[in-house]
């Protein structure tokens, strides 16, 4: 299982994108990780994003769960959650490059394969995201 966060700034998202040396290499995506035994999902993503990008987030409501299998036959299951606010600045620690992107251009960055439903549904407000 994997928490992953919607972090919000108005009408765009924070973005990040892999390094060329990690499987699925320059591919972007949404910062989070793997829960760890005994962690909640909130607790996970808060530890997440503190090592991913330094920043201590209020970590909101879960907003959709996604299973996704690959055709190399691995599975992944993310559980998305809302970040509005969150202390420190963003510090890129992990990552080849970290975006600000309004939700209508989400389509246009190359994406993994698991977030594209996702995408597609927040470029064309079909996701609601509660404050």
């Amino acid at each position: 299982m994997v928490a992953a966060a919607f972090i919000l700034r108005g009408n765009t998202v924070l973005i990040c994108q892999r390094r060329a040396n990690q499987p699925m290499a320059l591919k972007w995506e949404f910062p989070g990780g793997k829960i760890e035994p005994g962690e909640s999902p909130s607790q996970a993503l808060a530890r997440e994003l503190e090592e991913e990008l330094g920043i201590h987030a209020e970590i909101g409501a879960p907003i959709v769960r996604v299973r996704h299998a690959y055709r190399n036959g691995g599975a992944v299951d993310l559980q998305f959650f809302a970040v509005h606010s969150f202390e420190g600045e963003i510090e890129n620690r992990i990552f080849n490059d970290v975006r600000w992107v309004p939700l209508a251009d989400l389509p246009s960055y190359d994406f993994l394969a698991a977030d594209l439903g996702l995408i597609h549904d927040l470029a064309q407000g079909k996701l609601a995201i509660p404050r």
